[in-house]
């Protein structure tokens, strides 16, 4: 169907028709808009939801990272963000592939729209001239014949009264004739301007207006193919991003099936594990024979005192059984009661006011506020960062050796000079970090011989152990926060020995030997330590020290215990030929079963 043959008479309602088919498309690019904007407020909102709930870098957080429900949450919230990006893409392709597409169309279709009825309106004009043009010559016509009529009626009545005279007969005659011809002419006249009328008006109605009408038609069917394919779009644009949101949500569903139960109520063992042993036996106080009351080694209750060296302050150990400084015993059963009700986080020696000290993350320097196997995690992990930090102290080192040696070699380059008081410094804070790592480790191999989860019984019975415990006026029990500890004011607790005694023990090894002479001969005859790992010499090594081993280049040999921080891994070779070679020597792989297993060059 044809707008030219069909509706050619009908140029009003096509021009309010393709007006509406303007109103629409702006009306259509209006909802999309909006919709691109509902999806980038959308985006934005879940972004700042998933930004909400994302873990504040703070110590707590990074302690709910071991848990496998927290970490699931934290991918969760990743994917979410995700997600939220897609929503933004979906905005950002509405605007591109539909929106500004329409903006630019619509400005070209009203442009054409507006010549192609002007083209109209034109055409119309002309046609409407000539009609005008025709009527004129039709009514010229028409006056004509009149005036010719009634010119010949005049002269027919002048010619046959016999009392005009000839002059007057001839003129009316004249005239007549004169009237005839101007009729004659104006027939001509308009028969000319009517064929040619005739055939504008057939160009008008079956050439121009078809034309026109059928740019207007293709103009129109342009307009609602576009309108389609930005509808296509519309849905289009959603399904480009249903693969990703798809691997969003397979990936929050993932996270949630990663959650291990058991997993985590294990960490929470890890976390809140104290190493002290469960209080001993009470003994029977028969209170019907005149007896001094005496309690069992075992017990909580027994109210020795520890007293520091010369100089210092008497501490009364903090027994839950003791309720006040004085002599006084109360009643068993009260003590019993007191006992039970207090509540399980201050059990073993911990106070009120300690606890608030653990809260705000204050405490002293060695940890010792807290029980043996978290303190004994808090210095490990403070060993490790210290040993990462003397690692690249050490590569800064040796990178500002190679520069010297550069600039020894090639002097045009620099100053060796220059290098020194960068070496120098950097030589100071390995020692210190050296100095800090001895120490913590001091304060680890103090709390790793006293904590009852190592069954090791040569940290129990070493020289060092026994040393301290020789200074301390408490008999040795089954609970070692009662044999080691004494309460401070603060309510933690102080090692019988100092710690900075153990620092010195550690860094001087002969003080060490020649304190403990039982040390060493407890060790020679221990077991055969069991391999965790192996190792591959990446440089040769001469070991010319005792306890040390030589190597040679690409040589597999058997880790036994792995570098501690002091930069030397124990290795064997065979039986009977073992010993220590530096770390940065060899490349490890140790078991994945093994303790803290892990790769390092």
């Amino acid at each position: 169907m044809s707008w030219g043959t069909e509706l050619w008479d009908q140029f009003d309602n096509l021009e309010k028709h393709t007006q509406w088919g303007i109103e629409f498309v702006e009306r259509y690019t209006k909802f999309v808009k909006e919709r691109s904007e509902i999806e980038a407020s959308y985006a934005k909102q879940m972004r700042n939801l998933s930004k909400k709930y994302q873990p504040k870098k703070s110590s707590r957080e990074e302690e709910e990272s071991k848990y496998t429900f927290c970490r699931a949450f934290l991918a969760s919230l990743n994917e979410l963000n995700d997600y939220a990006g897609q929503h933004e893409v979906i905005s950002e392709n509405l605007n591109s592939q539909i929106i500004s597409v329409l903006t630019n169309y619509l400005q070209e279709h009203k442009t054409e729209r507006k010549s192609h009825f002007h083209d109209g309106r034109k055409a119309q004009q002309q046609i409407e001239s000539s009609w005008k043009q025709l009527e004129v010559c039709k009514r010229r016509f028409e006056r004509d014949c009149k005036e010719a009529d009634r010119a010949q009626q005049y002269f027919e009545k002048m010619d046959s009264d016999i009392n005009v005279t000839k002059a007057d007969v001839e003129k009316a005659r004249q005239q007549a004739q004169t009237r005839h011809q101007m009729a004659s002419d104006s027939k001509n006249e308009y028969s000319s301007y009517l064929h040619k009328f005739n055939q504008e008006q057939n160009q008008h109605y079956y050439t121009v207006i078809p034309d026109i009408f059928q740019k207007l038609q293709e103009m129109e069917e342009k307009r609602i193919e576009r309108i389609g394919v930005c509808m296509k779009s519309f849905a289009e644009v959603d399904r480009q991003v249903i693969p990703i949101v798809g691997k969003c949500l397979d990936g929050m569903t993932i996270a949630a099936e990663s959650i291990e139960p058991k997993n985590d109520s294990k960490q929470v063992v890890e976390s809140y594990k104290s190493g002290f042993e469960p209080p001993g036996d009470v003994d029977f106080e028969d209170y019907g024979q005149a007896m001094t009351r005496t309690v069992s080694e075992t017990s909580l209750g027994r109210e020795s005192v520890r007293e520091r060296p010369s100089g210092g302050k008497s501490k009364g150990k903090l027994w839950p059984f003791i309720k006040n400084k004085n002599k006084h015993k109360e009643p068993l059963s009260h003590r019993l009661n007191d006992f039970m009700t207090s509540k399980p986080k201050m059990h073993c020696l911990r106070s009120l006011r300690r606890g608030l000290s653990l809260k705000l993350g204050s405490g002293p320097e060695d940890f010792s506020h807290l029980p043996p196997e978290q303190r004994r995690k808090k210095l490990q992990s403070k060993i490790d960062e210290l040993n990462k930090d003397i690692h690249k102290e050490t590569d800064a080192r040796d990178a500002l050796a190679k520069m010297k040696d550069v600039y020894e070699k090639n002097p045009q380059m620099g100053d060796p000079a220059s290098v020194d008081p960068r070496l120098a410094e950097v030589g100071q804070n390995i020692e210190k970090l050296q100095f800090e790592v001895q120490k913590f480790e001091g304060w680890l191999a103090e709390v790793e011989g006293r904590m009852p989860s190592k069954s090791d019984a040569h940290r129990r019975q070493s020289g060092l152990y026994e040393t301290q415990n020789s200074n301390s006026t408490t008999p040795v029990g089954n609970n070692n926060c009662a044999q080691d500890r004494e309460s401070s004011p603060d309510g933690s607790y102080t090692e019988e020995q100092s710690s900075e005694t153990q620092v010195k023990i550690n860094a001087n090894p002969t003080l060490a030997t020649s304190s403990t002479p039982e040390f060493d001969d407890e060790f020679d005859d221990e077991e055969t330590l069991p391999t965790i790992g192996t190792c591959k010499a990446l440089y040769p090594f001469e070991g010319k020290n005792e306890g040390t081993i030589s190597v040679a280049e690409g040589e597999l040999l058997y880790v036994i215990e792995e570098d501690k921080g002091d930069g030397w891994t124990r290795v064997r070779r065979n039986e009977d030929e073992e010993g220590y070679i530096p770390s940065s020597y060899v490349e490890v792989f140790l078991e994945t079963n093994a303790k803290g297993a892990m790769t390092y060059i």
